[in-house]
């Protein structure tokens, strides 16, 4: 079920720390909104304002966005509380991820994604061949 988790803990940072240093790093991002944001906005539209102002600190990190989509149905799971966007982004390292979110300009724009979000799912993924 998708509920309540936007930000991450200490011990989920700590085991991110743990990443092969000098390997690509995708962040899958599985995004729901709430219907309305502290903001007078919806979700969505708090979000996309994040997204927008994320863009220069991600290009800045060396990240790329590989993919992102809309949520038409969910096939096989919770299809009541189903995500609205998947994306995907890719970092050279785990540091480069760690470099952006850390930068104080960069904390400045990330309360917004906190404020659209009711789930902000975000999971690191190491490419297996």
């Amino acid at each position: 079920m998708l509920s309540n988790q936007v930000s991450s803990t200490d011990a989920q940072l700590a085991e991110l720390q743990a990443y092969p240093k000098n390997t690509p790093l995708v962040m899958l991002n599985i995004l729901k909104f709430k219907a309305q944001a502290s903001t007078n906005e919806t979700g969505q539209e708090t979000y996309a304002r994040y997204f927008k102002n994320a863009q220069p600190f991600v290009a800045k990190s060396g990240a790329k966005l590989i993919w992102k989509g809309q949520v038409h149905s969910t096939v096989i799971g919770d299809s009541i509380n189903q995500p609205h966007v998947i994306f995907l982004v890719e970092y050279p390292t785990v540091n480069h991820f760690f470099a952006m979110v850390s930068n104080p300009e960069y904390q400045k724009i990330a309360g917004d994604r906190s404020i659209a979000l009711e789930y902000g799912g975000l999971i690191a993924c190491q490419n297996v061949e």
